[in-house]
Order: structure tokens, then sequence, then C-alpha cells
């Protein structure tokens, strides 16, 4: 047994932490499950509970939500859900409102914006909460990205997107590309960032590489949900590895 999970069973939980993962059945690409398996990892090492929940087109949304992940799609996936993410804007919006951690890539990044209009015209409405909006184009944004961020120090990851997206005065970006594109071939930015939303574009999944951005969903839900949050003893070996690899590799 891994002597993180040794120390977390020989204590009694701190509470429960509630993930829960967007339409991980049309919004899962390049690994963004990861992302939801990372926090289930890192939650149970920092000596609380996780209760990770997947909700898909037409599930009962859950109650006493502390956590939202929400992954990349292609276009085609957009499209399948998004009559149910507008029926759901209002609960998000809420959430977002009150606080809640966020996480959110590539496609639900876009559609968590005002509107991703594809290269053909077709206008996909996003939920509005963030003062973003995205434009399809011919050009395709793919390969490995560094980006420079105040908060989260270096974050790495892997982008592949033909959707620009623009920033509006409502958000600030998550951080400045050292390698790679980001948001769109314009600006240096990648990424966006609004009360506790984290929004990007990098796949690979994100959190593996990057534990300082997963322990602050974390702590900012604990901070939510108890008033404080009491940091365990994560394991991050393994991070600390991909990230050297990840740092080595060509665009």
């Amino acid at each position: 047994m891994n002597p993180a999970e040794t120390s977390t069973a020989a204590h009694p939980s701190k509470g429960t932490l509630r993930v829960v993962q967007l339409y991980p059945r049309d919004m899962n690409i390049y690994g963004d499950w990861g992302n939801a398996l990372v926090l289930q990892r890192r939650i149970a090492w920092h000596g609380y509970t996780p209760d990770v929940l997947e909700y898909n087109v037409g599930d009962p949304f859950p109650d006493n939500v502390d956590i939202i992940v929400g992954g990349g799609g292609q276009d085609s996936g957009q499209l399948v859900i998004q009559d149910d993410l507008q029926a759901r804007a209002g609960e998000l919006r809420e959430l977002a409102e009150q606080g809640a951690p966020m996480l959110v890539i590539c496609g639900l990044y876009q559609l968590f914006g005002r509107f991703f209009k594809t290269r053909t015209g077709a206008v996909i409405p996003g939920i509005g909460i963030l003062d973003v909006e995205t434009h399809g184009t011919d050009e395709r944004l793919i390969g490995n990205v560094k980006v420079s961020t105040t908060e989260f120090g270096e974050v790495l990851g892997y982008e592949n997107h033909s959707g620009q997206t623009t920033l509006g005065g409502g958000v600030r970006p998550l951080g400045t590309v050292a390698k790679g594109t980001g948001n769109n071939s314009n600006d240096g930015h990648e990424g966006a960032r609004y009360r506790n939303i984290v929004a990007s574009y990098l796949h690979g999944s994100l959190l593996p590489k990057n534990p300082a951005i997963a322990d602050f969903l974390i702590r900012t839900a604990a901070e939510r949900k108890f008033g404080s949050f009491s940091p365990g003893t994560p394991d991050d070996a393994y991070a600390v590895l991909a990230r050297e690899h990840a740092a080595r590799r060509p665009r």
C-alpha cells in the first residue's frame, strides 16, 4: 500500500467532498476523466472522503455539490449536451456565484462562455458564466503547452483545438503562454479565471501534472464547506516525474 494511503486510512475522515463530473459520456477526450480521478485520490490523501459522481444528459442533478469538473469534446459532443446544459445553467451559475470551485476544459470551457460559433457559422449558445466567446477556425492549435501563472506556477499540458477563445473584461487569463498557443493565435494568453473557476484548453489530463490546481480546488471546497482546510501529505512523486518529462517535450 502507498504510504500516503496508509496514513490516510489510519485517521478518521475530516469530512466528505462531493465531486461532480459533467457529461463524461460525451465530453471526455484526451484523458479528461483523469482529472476526476486525481481529485478523488488527492481528496483522500488530504484526509477527506471523496464522493465522485457523474452527471450525464437527462440525469437528476446532484445536490450538495462541492467541486465541478468538466472535460472537452468534439463539436458533435457539444451538440448532444447543449440543451441539457442550458437546462442546468441556473444551478451551475448559482454554484459559480457562490464560489464553488470548478475546472472546465476545452469544450466545456467554451460552453461556459457566451457562445461557440463553429467555422461553418452555426452558433452553439453557452451558459454565460464566463465572459468569453469562441469562434471556430480552419487553424488547428495542437501541441504541448507551457503556461506561466501567478497562482499555480508553471502549468503544463497539451492543446488540440480549432476554436479560438477571446476573453472579455469579466474574466482574467489563467496565465501567459511560454510554449504553445493557448486561447487563440493572437494574444498569448491561456485559459480563464473567474471567481473559483479554472478554465483551460489543456488536456493531458491537466491535474496529474499540475497538483497545485487540484489542491486549489480541494482547499477551496473544504473552506466553503467546513470553514477551513486541513492539508494532508499527498504523494507528489509521480506528479514531479510527469512534470519533468512534460517540460522536456517539444512543441
